[in-house]
């Protein structure tokens, strides 16, 4: 018998999600159905390159065969234990994990904005216990054009319209400062009731805004001094994305607190944690937080393949490497229509000289896939490029050729 797959046109794929699914993605119109390495390829066989990653979901490429490999091994076995009682999969993967990133302890979840949502519980729970914060007080700093997901919690401390209008009433306690704004922050910090500062190390979602040197060491030191815990939100940024296993790591900043997701598993099933050391991770007890799914075998098995991967191949160098020489690349186009060429690693973005509310970087961005490269914008003009870190410098010349020739159309 066919699969629905196989007899599927990209249009005939295009409108059952349009009629069936809910309308909360504006998608590029190409229907992916295979994927390996940087390449995908749409029902139709049409080759291309992926220049976003899943939002860097994949650093380690599509379907790595060791990553998918310990998938289907552990499949085989046992998927689900809940964690009403023990699997002889999670304490491994915790020892794994917890010596991999330097931290006495883990959560495990599954996706990042869950993790987010943990490490906001975490966060003020230890505001209450161990820091004396009185009953419903405690207050977490965020950042302005922030993006830690989109529950009723974050968007709460989002100013994106789209994702607060109507979603009302939001979450107390949660006050936003602007990111690389070093005063604003001090300034906030004067609050004894602060228990948290949350904070992306480079702003992904908001166009891969990188702050400026010494912004979060002294954001640290800062959080230091006021006993104040600094978290870094690292479900984009981290594995290996900016060039180091950690972006934080550039400016040799340990957090007290980390969150990851997406490539922690390499795009090959939903994986969250949040690290922390003892003092602050004891806190939780029994029946105070989890998940169903929250360290099953299968996850368990799959980050710890995904995080060989990111070893074995070096891939936080490469990403280092490549990343200056697409930065450079794209520089050297010398395009009117780039303003800027800004970003860290293979975290990288292009904005658009013109205004936010204009289509022109969709539109360059549905060329660039008529011409085998996807890519998508964020915030109107601003279009982000951040392929598999498994991606070779040849074909990064390939792509920026691509990229030349379209932006030349315009």
């Amino acid at each position: 018998m066919e699969t629905m797959t196989s007899i599927l046109t990209s249009q005939q794929a295009m409108d059952l999600e349009n009629k069936y699914g809910a309308h909360n993605y504006h998608p590029l119109p190409v229907v992916l159905d295979r994927g390996e390495g940087v390449f995908v390829w749409d029902l139709e066989g049409n080759k291309y390159f992926d220049f976003l990653s899943s939002y860097s979901a994949v650093n380690q490429g599509h379907c790595h065969p060791k990553i998918v490999s310990a998938l289907t091994e552990q499949a085989q076995i046992l998927t689900l234990t809940s964690r009403a009682f023990y699997n002889s999969v999670l304490g491994e993967f915790e020892k794994y994990a917890t010596e991999y990133f330097g931290f006495d302890k883990i959560l495990p979840m599954n996706t990042g904005a869950e993790a987010v949502e943990t490490a906001i519980k975490l966060v003020r729970k230890w505001g209450y216990e161990k820091k004396g914060i009185a009953e419903n007080q405690a207050k977490i700093i965020f950042c302005e054009n922030n993006f830690h997901g989109r529950t009723v919690t974050i968007v709460s401390v989002s100013n994106d319209p789209d994702a607060r209008n109507n979603f009302g009433p939001f979450t107390p306690g949660l006050v936003s400062i602007p990111y690389n704004d070093i005063e604003a922050l001090e300034k906030e910090l004067e609050d004894k009731n602060v228990c948290a500062f949350i904070v992306e190390p480079i702003q992904g979602e908001a166009g891969v805004f990188v702050p400026d040197a010494g912004y979060l060491p002294k954001a640290l030191e800062l959080c230091k001094a006021k006993n104040v815990l600094f978290v870094a939100d690292e479900v984009q940024t981290g594995i290996a994305r900016t060039g180091k296993l950690l972006a934080c790591d550039h400016e040799n900043v340990k957090p007290d607190v980390l969150i990851l997701g997406k490539a922690i598993s390499g795009g090959v099933f939903p994986v969250s944690a949040v690290f922390a050391n003892n003092e602050i991770m004891e806190v939780i007890k029994p029946g105070e937080h989890g998940s169903t799914f929250g360290g099953n075998p299968l996850a368990c098995k799959v980050a710890m393949a995904a995080l060989d991967v990111v070893k074995d191949e070096d891939l936080a160098n490469k990403a280092e490497q490549l990343g200056a020489h697409l930065r450079a690349q794209l520089e050297g186009l010398d395009s009117p229509l780039i303003k800027l060429v800004r970003g860290k690693g293979l975290l990288n973005a292009i904005v658009i000289d013109d205004a936010p509310d204009s289509k022109t970087a969709w539109n360059i961005c549905v060329r660039l896939k008529e011409n085998g490269l996807l890519a998508k914008p964020t915030h109107g003009n601003i279009i982000r490029f951040a392929p598999p870190l498994v991606i070779t410098q040849s074909q990064i010349d390939e792509c920026v050729t691509i990229i030349g020739n379209v932006l030349a159309e315009f």
